[in-house]
């Protein structure tokens, strides 16, 4: 673990005798540079040979200030705590935490206890209005809250991935204080929460970094969103590990999920900062989690808990929709036989090629690690709203017994489970790509993006028509994605009861044995059903049959459960369960039985 002889290099920090540390990488700023502090005189700013410039300016918390550049442009400061307004505006000079903590003994909770529940905080009405949803997300077995990134972005609508001050909430949803109360009623109902962040870009509006820091970024590397960071270079490791440390310590979070790690060049940056951040944070529960198309399993023995699994998910969807365009079409030859690998090893791709990317060879083997190390989902953000239309599951699967199924098997299974919000209700409401851009020219751009990004898929094709997505910009766009419908009651009040009876047997049969959860193999049966089995911590078989399609499956007569084999812990439709007994799987069902050990 790295010394420091600060717990932070960047931004505006509060001394202990009363006065502020400014201080600002510009290594590449031309003369001129200075500190604006409203109200004062400006403060000539002179990097030193590292490129650090730096100010200790006798003023507090609460101050506003700027940086101008040579050009005389006048830009926050990237590690800014808080904004005066929107991301072009003034930073603002916080002081040390003196939000009143109820809950200052919360450690965190066991990574195999969790239940993800991922949120859009704008949706859910600002951080005040979701802190009064904990009780029923607890209640309803949710055990770690993850937010959808918070970091600073243009205009007061968005998903969060445009950010350009990673280190400042946006107040679009509240202030600092209402966050951190957010999160400590949480852990006072024993509910953790985790933040995404965004390590791999900056945003297209407010990113003023390249103007006086351009060795922030590499000349020889693109990546979708531009110019990649430049993680050779020291401060920039140094910028993004204290931005974690930032919100796991300031803000109490229990854990961060990278927003695609594949898009950060140079995978060891990666081991060092989840090295950096155990070695600062120990007694806690801290959950690293990666997104990451490369799926390196070497990355989840290196201080990382777990990879959100898109492999099981495209199997699942295309299994549940019959969808084959796009990457889904990786996973639509022989659904079954792929099902039956991502249960019993976790990736499908574990360095095999892939006809999508091209023939490209993807992944690491991942049959020796846990079941714990994937994040199952069957909706999230990227895969709900990267459509043309936002569609959830409940109006994309031909049946709801089918959806029943598919949830079933998620909730149960030995990994991770993640709700995206609204799922838990059987949600009919889009979820929508949207954004407040001020600059017409660059909503354009969004818009055009959208349809480029997505033309391979069906639900894309033509222009000019029913299929063209909605305007990101328009605010009724976002207005249209609240999760939380209106309509439906009854059909809601059904999910919800359905969710809580399979998230308690979780509890209660479930958590305490998945610690050292070891897969005992599976198999597909038949063109859409798979039979799955583990052995749980205290010997334990936990086994799984799913049929995805709507014909009944035989089984072969030594797959059929005898007798008293085992007991049934849930079937997703009543009498499937018999059916096995009898020697057939129904169709859109999922049974699992529970065999205690000796």
């Amino acid at each position: 673990m790295t010394a420091w002889p600060e717990p932070y290099t960047f931004g505006a920090l509060p001394l202990p005798d009363g006065r502020t540390r400014f201080r600002l990488w510009a290594p590449s700023a031309s003369p001129g540079l200075a500190l604006l502090i409203e109200g004062r005189a400006p403060i000539a700013l002179h990097p030193d040979a590292q490129g650090y410039a730096q100010a200790d300016v006798d003023c507090g918390p609460g101050t506003r200030y700027r940086y101008r550049l040579g050009d005389g442009l006048t830009v926050p400061d990237p590690a800014a705590r808080l904004q005066d307004g929107d991301v072009h505006d003034a930073s603002i000079v916080t002081g040390a935490d003196a939000y009143p903590w109820q809950h200052p003994g919360w450690r965190g909770r066991p990574w195999e206890e969790t239940v993800l529940y991922e949120v859009h905080v704008g949706l859910a009405g600002g951080y005040a209005a979701l802190r009064g949803r904990l009780p029923a997300l607890a209640d309803l077995g949710v055990t770690l809250l993850e937010l959808m990134p918070l970091a600073d972005f243009p205009g007061p609508r968005n998903w969060g991935y445009d950010g350009v001050l990673p280190y400042a909430p946006d107040t679009a949803y509240g202030s600092p204080d209402e966050l951190k109360g957010l999160i400590d009623a949480a852990h006072g109902l024993g509910m953790g929460v985790m933040l995404d962040v965004v390590y791999n870009h900056f945003g297209p509006d407010g990113n003023y970094l390249p103007r006086y820091a351009a060795p922030f970024f590499r000349d020889d590397v693109q990546t979708p969103w531009g110019a990649a960071i430049d993680f050779r270079q020291a401060a920039v490791r140094r910028y993004f590990e204290e931005n974690a440390l930032h919100w796991l310590g300031e803000y109490r979070f229990d854990g961060l999920r990278l927003d695609a790690a594949h898009a950060i060049v140079g995978h060891e940056w990666l081991e060092e900062l989840a090295r950096h951040v155990r070695g600062q944070l120990p007694g806690r529960h801290v959950h690293l989690v990666l997104e990451n198309d490369d799926n390196r399993a070497s990355l989840l023995q290196a201080g990382y808990d777990a990879q959100w699994n898109d492999d099981l998910h495209h199997v699942l969807h295309h299994l549940l929709t019959g969808e084959s365009h796009g990457y889904y079409a990786d996973y639509a030859r022989q659904p079954a036989q792929a099902l039956a690998h991502c249960l019993e090893q976790g990736w499908l791709y574990q360095g095999q090629p892939s006809a999508h990317r091209g023939g490209r060879p993807r992944g690491e083997p991942s049959a020796h690690l846990p079941p714990s190390a994937f994040v199952l989902y069957l909706q999230n953000h990227d895969q709900t709203g990267n459509r043309a239309h936002g569609e959830r599951l409940t109006r994309l699967a031909p049946t709801a017994d089918r959806l029943r199924a598919a949830v079933a098997l998620q909730l149960l299974a030995p990994q991770v489970p993640l709700i995206f919000m609204g799922e838990e209700s059987g949600s009919q409401a889009p979820f929508l790509y949207f954004t407040s851009h001020a600059d017409p020219a660059l909503a354009q751009a969004v818009r055009a993006g959208r349809q480029r990004e997505f033309a391979d898929f069906a639900a894309f094709a033509g222009a000019g028509g029913a299929a063209d997505p909605p305007d990101p910009n328009a605010a009724e766009t976002f207005l249209r994605s609240h999760p939380w419908d209106a309509g439906h009651a009854d059909a809601a009040g059904q999910w919800r009861a359905y969710y809580r009876a399979l998230l308690h047997l979780r509890r209660q049969l479930l958590a305490p044995r998945l610690r050292g959860a070891q897969s005992l193999g599976a198999l597909a049966l038949g063109a859409h059903a798979a039979q799955a089995r583990w052995r749980l911590n205290d010997g334990a078989v936990l086994t799984l049959y799913a049929n995805l399609g709507g014909a009944r499956e035989p089984l072969p007569a030594a797959l059929a459960p005898r007798g008293d084999f085992a007991d049934l812990l849930f079937e997703s439709l009543p009498g499937a369960f018999d059916s096995l007994r009898a020697g057939s799987l129904c169709g859109d069902s999922a049974v699992y039985l529970l065999e205690y050990a000796p």
